[in-house]
């Protein structure tokens, strides 16, 4: 409802060009996508469309629908996403348990700066500095383009390596609290190794805090995916929602809205059965811990 008052409230119309329409065309135009009608009226009409499944017709690209452009664009970004998060999860993890195993040591110092470089440095930064090095300067990666292996290489370290950091932080935190409990010291003085210690029994619940930080993360990849998709020339959702921001497409504004609350909410739902499967204290009280 914010989002669909705003778009209708903000100045401007979608309809505007460098060369001015007659006033006749706008008129038409205005009936034609229902803008014509108070702001309750076209907003009850929308609602009454999704409900069938109709997001309403693409502004900026007449013939096309929403759900049309979506549903060509969404799969491309959601292949960049998952790649993204899985670098992040696997290069994340490392460092956080490498981290956590010799507290305050170099391997923990070196680890913690490398994270806190990919948190200062955002992926409209990280992104022109590895073109810059592995495309125009080495030549060893394509900087623009989709569709073969080496063309994911830059755009999935650009969209991972911030949430590497974080899932690096996050690790380390929950792997130190885990690894200072009782029973990894009874584990330790029955004889097990230091990496069965660590692997079979501290992870479990030390990935727990990185496990609560997928939900919200899996959607913001794709969010954050818009500025890589820009960057790397990628035909992804990001540039889709990027033109419809710039040519006040509403109806395709409102479509990505509604279907990133969606994605949320699924990621959040996985989450909340994943920590369910590694906590048995949050199935038996039927919440979270």
């Amino acid at each position: 409802m914010l989002s669909f008052l705003l778009v209708r409230l903000a100045p401007g119309s979608p309809f505007a060009s460098e060369r001015e329409l007659p006033q006749q065309t706008v008129d038409a135009l205005n009936r034609a996508y229902g803008l014509d009608q108070p702001i309750p009226v076209q907003y009850v009409r929308y609602l009454s469309g999704v409900l069938r499944g109709d997001l309403g017709p693409s502004m900026s690209k007449p013939g096309r629908s929403v759900a049309e452009l979506i549903g060509n664009t969404l799969p491309v970004s959601l292949v960049l996403g998952s790649l993204a998060l899985g670098f992040g999860l696997l290069v994340g993890l490392a460092l956080g348990i490498l981290a956590a195993v010799k507290p305050n040591g170099r391997g923990d110092r070196l680890a913690m700066a490398v994270a806190l470089i990919g948190i200062c440095l955002p992926s409209m930064v990280m992104g022109p500095i590895l073109v810059l090095i592995f495309g125009l300067e080495l030549g060893w990666l394509p900087v623009v383009g989709w569709g073969r292996p080496e063309n994911l290489v830059l755009p999935v370290i650009t969209l991972g390596s911030t949430y590497a950091a974080y899932i690096a932080r996050l690790a380390r935190g929950g792997m130190l609290e885990e690894l200072s409990r009782d029973y990894i010291r009874t584990a330790r003085a029955k004889g097990l190794s230091e990496a069965s210690v660590i692997l079979k029994h501290a992870l479990r619940g030390g990935v727990q805090p990185v496990v609560s930080f997928l939900g919200p993360a899996a959607a913001g990849l794709l969010t954050g995916a818009f500025v890589v998709e820009k960057i790397f020339q990628i035909p992804g959702l990001g540039e889709e929602i990027v033109n419809a921001a710039q040519n006040r497409d509403q109806f395709m504004i409102l479509g990505c809205v509604l279907l990133f609350g969606g994605l949320m909410v699924i990621f959040n739902t996985l989450v909340d059965v994943v920590l369910a499967f590694l906590n048995p204290r949050i199935r038996e009280q039927g919440g979270s811990v």
